[in-house]
């Protein structure tokens, strides 16, 4: 038997608040519609293909998306498994998921996030909160969100002229304690 790995665990907080003009409805469906979600979320890259992607939108509810990494990526046939279970879901206005990431066989990361839509004079604000923990570096963890929010409100709002890119979050609150706690 294999002695236990030791991980070192950091803990990290953060808000990433973008406003757009669409309605929260369209934004809110961007997340509910599996096959909207799928074009958004679960769509092939340059590194990776999709081979799974399962959603069943509700609470308790759970999504999987396996992906495999391509050749010339730097994890050339490695499988990265999301794990999603919806924790609390309230129509047009917001949703909580309680996630895990897996690169091969290695749990990478575990997060809770929430996502809050509002109406606004101008469209509506989408704000994504979360806390992580594990070995993924933290600001990496805030750039996925803000990407993949990006990629949904691209969906949405086609015309929008914010775009994924780094460095993200635009707007990024840690925890008080540095992500320390």
């Amino acid at each position: 038997m294999k002695a236990m790995e030791k991980q070192a665990v950091t803990h990290h907080t953060y808000v990433i608040e973008r406003s757009y003009p669409t309605t929260p409805e369209r934004v809110f469906a961007a997340f509910s519609d599996p096959a909207k979600k799928r074009r958004w979320y679960a769509a092939g890259g340059s590194s990776s293909d999709v081979e799974e992607f399962e959603m069943d939108f509700r609470v308790g509810g759970n999504e999987r998306t396996l992906r495999r990494f391509k050749a010339g990526s730097p994890f050339p046939g490695i499988a990265l498994i999301n794990h999603t279970n919806y924790q609390d879901i309230v129509p047009n206005q917001r949703v909580v998921v309680a996630y895990t990431m897996t690169l091969g066989e290695k749990r990478i990361s575990a997060s809770l996030a929430t996502f809050e839509i509002s109406r606004t004079e101008a469209g509506s604000v989408n704000k994504a909160g979360g806390v992580f923990w594990k070995t993924w570096p933290p600001i990496w963890r805030a750039h996925e969100t803000s990407g993949a929010i990006e990629k949904a409100v691209a969906h949405v709002w086609p015309k929008s002229k914010h775009r994924p890119g780094f460095p993200c979050p635009r707007r990024s609150h840690p925890s008080s304690d540095g992500g320390k706690a």
